[in-house]
């Protein structure tokens, strides 16, 4: 009894809609595709499949077996493609997209490293803060800073990194100190536009707390907001990496401490497990590696 051949044999003929066209597919006879069938049925003890001399549909069980043999078959086969390709040899041109701070102060000090582990590689980094669509522009791998990642995509996280609400010293002893989020309707924010809306939300004593901002200043990049709060322009919201040494050294102070903002995760993203490229296996093995003791950065 194979039961993973029974579970491709339904899913081909749930595919194909028809035993025959199944077959063609599976490269069995039509009577092996009905008798798989017909044990399978026998096995679980319920119908899969309503047959008529016109069309094949399923049933509700056949509908919630399809999902979960598909997982199975989509495992095996993601399995299989993962130790094809790291059994091959990484060469050929990767091509990386990563957002502007994250990548001159996190990535950019690790491609050296990388080209030397695998010379046959040649590197293509592009450094933009906008979400790109890695098939339509042809990307091999995308790094990713979000709350979730996106579901059309795979991905690995390698780090997180927590959002810190702060502004200078100047700042807060012209304009005053906030202390919970209902009190920053009265400041000046600076905001970074990738990140969208107009509202904010916290984690505070009580629960979730938000707060409506009215931005006077708004980029779409990271270091220009940092910038602004060191000149004493407003109020950012920005992630650790990028302010976290102005934090330690008093450039910037972190407000609502008992107010924490979301912690994004930093993540490795590709277009699918089936037959990925060696080359790609082997900066995400290599980028899992050097983030390994870094959880969040």
């Amino acid at each position: 009894m194979d039961r993973f051949l029974e579970m491709q044999t339904f899913a081909a003929v749930a595919d194909a809609g028809s035993f025959v066209k199944a077959a063609e597919v599976l490269g069995l006879s039509k009577a092996a595709v009905s008798r798989h069938i017909a044990d399978l049925e026998t096995r679980l003890g319920v119908r899969l499949i309503h047959r008529t001399t016109r069309r094949l549909s399923l049933t509700e069980e056949g509908e919630v077996f399809l999902a979960r043999s598909r997982e199975l078959i989509d495992g095996i086969e993601e399995a299989e493609a993962e130790l094809g390709a790291r059994g091959g040899t990484a060469r050929g041109l990767l091509r990386i997209n990563a957002p502007v701070s994250f990548g001159i102060s996190h990535l950019a000090p690790l491609w050296p490293e990388f080209q030397a582990r695998y010379p046959e590689v040649r590197l293509d980094v592009e450094l933009s803060d906008r979400i790109v669509d890695l098939l339509e522009e042809g990307y091999d791998l995308a790094i990713r800073i979000a709350d979730l990642p996106s579901s059309t995509l795979v991905g690995r996280r390698l780090a997180t990194t927590r959002m810190v609400l702060c502004a200078s010293p100047e700042y807060i002893a012209r304009h005053g100190e906030p202390r919970e989020p209902a009190e920053l309707a009265g400041h000046l924010k600076i905001a970074y536009s990738y990140w969208g809306g107009n509202e904010l939300i916290f984690e505070g004593p009580e629960g979730e707390a938000r707060a409506r901002i009215d931005p006077h200043l708004t980029s779409n990049n990271g270091e220009t907001c940092r910038a602004a709060a060191l000149a004493h322009q407003g109020i950012i919201l920005q992630p650790n990496f990028l302010i976290g040494d102005d934090l330690a050294a008093g450039r910037l102070i972190e407000l609502m401490p008992e107010y924490h903002a979301l912690e994004l995760g930093i993540y490795a993203l590709y277009p699918t497990r089936k037959h990925v490229a060696p080359k790609v296996r082997a900066m995400i093995d290599f980028l899992l590696q050097r983030f390994a003791d870094a959880d969040t950065v």
